[in-house]
């Protein structure tokens, strides 16, 4: 007996206004299907699936037709049913099995995915139920609260399902630090991401938020590291494989990502945007920047929102609103630090440099601001070994002396809630938040998002009047 199979992707069209699926060739000959055969329809909208089996006597179903062409004979069977569309939904394609002479047509598994998310995000947010995040390169937890603080102000709720985090001080501090974020259902992993094992152990989660490692894609990271492409780097230039691994795993409904707005126009990025749109992401991209959001420290962060159809409705750069007001100035998160404190230094070798390096014609000034200065450059991660391009507070009275921000300071210019990174040491508290954003951007953000999350919803008619 022949077990010959025909495995098929096959379109769902539309003929004179009713769905319709074709099928023909020797694919169907081969697997069973015989030209003058009946065939009846089953339905199983839960599974989407349908089953075509082919009956003797009874009453008329989908006949078996033929087709000639250059002298060869082939089947030819046309499924036109509203039945398709009450299975199927929105799905273009679907899986055509042929074995035996019988045919079982189901979703294919990236319409599969895109719906068990959908159908999964929407039965949570319906229910008030907070969605469940993963986040990639977690750091200590600011970007991932201000998406939390954000979809809140929406009145959408949300929690770390997983979070995964290299360095022990930084994921230590955020568990300790960020309460609101983790509950008994989390699962924290510190580990190089490239270490997790992939597939059923990642839990469904309806959002990944991934802030990809820019030490590769910083025009100062690939100066300093002499990079021609962001993927060159040794440690980082691969990291955003792993993000697209964990959103294949994952299978959110909404995947945030941030870095520098130069990875908007790497090879990264490139395909990034391919795979994601291959798994039926819809891709919002802008780039955030602090002053246009209430921030002392005029940071440029971009941000990319992978959303599915129907989560959400489509999200533009006029709907990110700020949620807060600038300071003045400087000096209105400025500390009172007396004139005598150890912190004033003359930082004499940085002062000779400025000179050096003004002499040759390069641009490395230092940057000296007071409580008078309405902004302040960007403070990076390696802050505390100051350096000389990064800010430093001029002393009031001796201009001879200058200090650092503090630590308190720095989540200040950056608008983060100074207890992120309560408890920790001035070195760690500075890399935790130099490599991280502009909270008051992201929370704006995702205030956007949760707004149109809501208007999704009304649209498709799941809110009661």
């Amino acid at each position: 007996m022949s077990i010959f199979t025909s495995l098929i992707t096959s379109t769902i069209g539309e003929s004179r206004g009713v769905a319709r699926l074709w099928l023909e060739g020797q694919k169907l000959l081969r697997a069973g299907v015989k030209i003058g055969s009946n065939y009846t329809l089953r339905e199983n909208v839960s599974k989407r699936r349908l089953e075509l089996n082919p009956t003797v006597g009874a009453a008329p179903g989908f006949v078996v037709s033929k087709r000639e062409r250059n002298g060869v004979v082939t089947p030819l069977l046309e499924i036109r049913s509203e039945i398709l569309r009450k299975v199927f939904a929105t799905a273009r394609k679907v899986r055509v099995v042929i074995r035996l002479g019988c045919i079982v047509v189901t979703a294919i598994e990236n319409d599969a995915r895109t719906q068990e998310r959908l159908d999964r995000w929407t039965t949570k947010i319906v229910k008030g139920e907070p969605l469940a995040v993963c986040s990639l390169f977690h750091g200590g937890g600011v970007l991932d609260r201000a998406i939390h603080n954000g979809l809140l102000r929406a009145g959408v709720g949300s929690f770390v399902q997983v979070g995964v985090e290299l360095e022990s001080q930084y994921l230590d501090a955020s568990l300790r630090n960020n309460p609101m974020l983790w509950t008994e259902q989390s699962i924290a992993i510190c580990s190089d991401i490239r270490d997790i094992r992939r597939g059923l152990d990642i839990p469904k989660c309806e959002i990944v938020v991934a802030g990809i490692p820019c030490t590769g894609a910083s025009r100062a990271g690939k100066a300093k590291n002499k990079l021609l492409a962001t993927e060159e780097h040794q440690s980082a230039g691969a990291l955003f494989v792993d993000f697209l691994d964990f959103v294949r795993y994952a299978n959110p409904a909404v995947a945030i990502i941030e870095n520098v707005p130069d990875y908007l126009t790497s090879t990264s990025m490139m395909v990034i945007r391919s795979v994601l749109g291959g798994l039926g992401y819809k891709l919002f991209e802008c780039v955030l920047r602090g002053a246009e959001f209430g921030a002392l420290e005029n940071r440029e962060r971009m941000t990319v929102v992978a959303y599915t159809n129907g989560a959400m409705t489509d999200l533009v750069r006029e709907d990110i609103e700020p949620v807060r007001v600038k300071e003045a100035s400087l000096g209105a998160v400025l500390e009172d630090i007396p004139h005598d404190d150890k912190l004033w230094k003359p930082y004499a070798y940085l002062v000779d440099k400025a000179i050096r390096d003004k002499a040759v014609g390069k641009g490395f000034a230092r940057q000296l601001i007071n409580a008078d200065s309405v902004s302040c450059g960007c403070i990076g991660r390696g802050y505390a070994k100051a350096r000389s391009t990064e800010p430093f507070i001029q002393h009031p009275v001796d201009s001879s002396l200058s200090r650092l921000l503090t630590k308190e300071e720095h989540a200040r210019v950056k608008t983060i809630p100074e207890e992120i990174v309560a408890g920790v040491s001035d070195t760690i508290a500075h890399e935790i938040l130099g490599q991280s954003v502009i909270f008051s951007a992201f929370e704006a953000l995702a205030q956007a998002i949760g707004r149109m999350i809501w208007r999704a919803l009304d649209n498709r008619g799941c809110i009661a009047a």
